[in-house]
């Protein structure tokens, strides 16, 4: 491996050393500052030279969400037939110009900085010289600590290997969990304020869940690998980190994605500022709803006691109401004068007091006899 990547060694051992130059005229040479400050200044090259890379990424993204819905239809039309499937899925990324590796461009491009750096601490740690570090700035950087830790020591390093470069085994591993957290929490914010607030939420896409399972595992692969790298390159991703989020935040802010939450906050903004120009029917449509909003008046919530008793009193208001002189509906209103014969029904039988039909009787049943 050092054959291959050894030019990436020279690469990257002379930009931390320029910037250690810069920065040893402010803070003593030693210092972890002076070679803290150099990793992240080499993150911020690698960043800036990235920047269009990290263009095509927004774009890709973008591009991949718009295409879901057919991606769907066609996994539904050709699910029998998987290269039929291929066949369909690569066609439709050559019409519409996508191409899927896109969005993983930043982190491929960054991965070889990375191994690279990751050696080259690691030689620093083996007190070996590499790149265009000499014995010298090798045994420089193998003393500096950043908060007490040295930048090449590690969260599983032996107690004796962390007394050699002049640190406690304590000192190391509180400053090494405090970057693994700071890196999975921030890495987690990115992924979560992509998906909350740069997603067109009006559409479901499979792409939607595969982001959300993402939001949840980068960070504990963060955390898991974390304890396996050296204190330097712990700075370096976490400075990694914390570009991506701003550089986002920068992004959703000024260019967000149609239909998003950040998209529609984006049109509030500019229609506050008399900036957006919008057809006439929209500005009927939007006061509409507006007003709509406004009329609709939601019921206040009560408390059991409260509904109990506006029940009872609409209860006793409905009881005062009612007037005492009426009669009940069950009492008979054509009652017979005295003297006066009763009238008979249709079927020429009436009710005496007993309740019994008078007159003509059905025949009983023989075996009632």
């Amino acid at each position: 491996m050092d054959s291959i990547l050894g030019p990436l060694y020279t690469a990257v051992s002379w930009i931390i050393v320029q910037f250690h130059s810069l920065y040893s005229l402010v803070f003593d040479k030693d210092s972890g500052w002076a070679w803290g400050l150099s990793i992240v200044s080499l993150v911020v090259v690698i960043r800036i030279c990235l920047i269009p890379l990290f263009v095509k990424q927004i774009k890709a993204t973008r591009n991949m969400q718009a295409l879901q819905p057919k991606m769907k239809a066609i996994q539904e039309r050709y699910k029998n037939d998987k290269q039929r499937q291929s066949e369909e899925m690569m066609k439709l990324y050559r019409e519409t110009g996508t191409n899927p590796l896109s969005s993983c461009l930043p982190i491929l491009a960054q991965s070889p900085f990375f191994l690279a750096l990751y050696q080259v601490l690691n030689k620093i740690a083996g007190d070996h010289p590499v790149g265009v570090m000499d014995q010298q700035l090798v045994d420089s950087a193998r003393g500096a600590h950043i908060f007490g830790a040295p930048i090449a020591s590690k969260f599983l390093d032996s107690a004796s290997k962390i007394e050699s470069l002049g640190a406690t085994l304590t000192d190391v591993r509180v400053v090494t969990v405090i970057m693994i957290v700071l890196m999975s929490a921030s890495q987690f914010y990115t992924q979560r304020q992509l998906m909350t607030k740069n997603v067109d939420l009006t559409v479901k896409t499979p792409f939607m869940q595969q982001q959300k399972m993402l939001m949840y595992v980068f960070p504990i692969m963060f955390a898991v690998f974390g304890i396996n790298f050296p204190v330097g390159v712990l700075v370096y991703w976490l400075t990694t980190n914390v570009w991506t989020m701003g550089q986002q935040m920068y992004v959703i802010h000024r260019n967000p994605t149609p239909g998003s939450l950040a998209f529609e906050q984006r049109q509030e903004r500019l229609r506050a500022k008399g900036k957006l120009k919008e057809e006439p029917e929209q500005v009927e449509a939007r006061k509409a709803v507006e007003a709509a909003r406004a009329a609709r008046h939601q019921p206040k919530r009560q408390s059991k006691a409260k509904r109990q008793a506006g029940g009872a009193q609409t209860a006793k208001s409905t009881a005062s109401t009612s007037s005492p002189d009426q009669k009940p509906s069950l009492e008979k209103q054509d009652q017979p004068q005295d003297g006066a014969a009763k009238p008979k029904s249709a079927g020429g039988s009436a009710r005496t007091k007993s309740g019994q039909r008078k007159g003509q009787q059905r025949p009983k049943h023989p075996s009632k006899k």
